[in-house]
């Protein structure tokens, strides 16, 4: 009888975005190469270059059709169908998608393949569940529906990882996941040998805020309070990072570019690597409303950085308040100003401060112990995480 030889483990990471697999999933796609998995990574919009990076990962780069934004169901049924062809022909043992579209057309297409192993990574609720940014009847409805979607969806999950508990309640308290899949996962995590401390920056002190330019990220409360305090701090820099979006809360152009005018904050666009700007920095600052747990705030105390973040799901998880930095309520750009003064004030924080957030992130969002459960989870082994 002819000797059959097992093909390895076929994974399919289901992206919403091409430009931050690298940054995002770089570390879990090497581990699981590291553990002699296929792995295969589904975006759309996809470069050269990041293509290029991605098989020079060791895995394979497949582009599928995605609207990130709006409800068109024409758009998200070729999506769901792209998805399932795509899958059905590389017929993969596991799944992860992650943020909501992927999630809820990557599960079903998943499920409607076959896929044995379906774990949906929740990474934040995004803009149709932030109930204060609008009341009107549009999103209401869009809200709706997502809900019913995620159910659809993830009742054919076998796992549903959550990076933060308000989130994982939500989902239950909402009927969206059953109880026994929901898993609180914790944060990306960062690799902290690319992300190594910077030294402290006392002069001129110098706020940095790296988001997508939506108004649910604070963007809006960060240059009310860089306009307060360059009144009374003429010399203090506010760097703004990021670039405009299609999201219905994103920004104008105008607005941001107004800002600037003003000589209240720069703004630097996209930037392909934010490590130069925040060895630039003294203070990171994310005002928020809602997040799974922001990237941007994890890569800032990896390199030292003391944190002004919201009291807000996700966010909250970055700091521990008067220890690496400071908790403000969301939409209080008074509040984020008295928490910045206080660093101009007392510059002796920037340091202790940005000490101790190096010492969280080394406590919590290291990304090898965070990527050792998902191996375990996609592959059924153990990813070695030693410190």
């Amino acid at each position: 009888m002819p000797k059959v030889i097992a093909r390895p483990k076929r994974v399919a990471l289901i992206s919403p975005y091409a430009q931050t697999i690298i940054s995002f999933r770089g570390a879990l796609i090497g581990d699981l190469i590291a553990h002699g998995a296929e792995v295969f990574v589904l975006a759309p919009d996809y470069t050269p270059e990041i293509r290029e990076a991605v098989v020079q990962l060791g895995a394979t780069p497949v582009e599928y059709p995605l609207n990130r934004t709006g409800m068109n169901p024409f758009q998200d049924a070729r999506t769901l169908l792209a998805l399932t062809r795509i899958l059905y022909r590389l017929r993969p043992d596991a799944v992860l998608p992650y943020t909501t579209k992927p999630v809820i057309y990557g599960t079903l297409a998943a499920s409607l393949t076959g896929v044995p192993q379906r774990v949906a990574l929740i990474t934040g609720l995004g803009y149709a569940f932030i109930e204060t940014l609008s009341t009107s009847p549009k999103l209401y409805l869009t809200r709706t529906l997502v809900k019913i979607l995620y159910h659809a969806a993830l009742k054919r999950a076998q796992v549903v990882l959550f990076q933060n508990p308000d989130d994982l309640s939500r989902f239950v308290e909402e009927h969206l996941v059953e109880p026994a899949k929901a898993r609180l996962v914790g944060a990306t995590g960062v690799n902290l040998t690319e992300w190594q401390p910077a030294p402290p920056v006392l002069e001129p002190v110098t706020f940095t805020l790296a988001a997508r330019l939506l108004r649910e990220k604070g963007i809006v409360e960060f240059a009310e309070a860089a306009r307060v305090i360059k009144a009374r701090y003429p010399n203090t820099r506010f760097l703004l990072l990021g670039e405009l979006d299609t999201n219905p809360g994103a920004l104008t152009r105008q607005q941001v570019e107004a800002w600037v005018q003003q000589g209240i904050l720069e703004w630097l666009g996209h930037v392909p690597d934010v490590r130069p700007y925040f060895a630039q920095t003294s203070v990171y600052v994310l005002p928020s409303y809602r997040e799974g747990v922001p990237r941007s705030t994890q890569e800032a105390m990896a390199m030292a950085r003391p944190i002004i973040t919201t009291d807000a799901p996700g966010c909250r998880e970055t700091v521990v308040h008067g220890l690496n930095g400071f908790l403000v309520p969301p939409r209080d750009a008074n509040a984020l100003a008295e928490a910045m003064e206080q660093f101009i004030r007392q510059p002796d924080l920037i340091i202790t401060m940005g000490q101790a957030s190096r010492r969280l992130a080394e406590e919590r969002f290291d990304a090898r112990q965070i990527n050792a459960r998902l191996c375990a989870l996609l592959l059924g082994v153990q990813s070695e995480a030693k410190r």
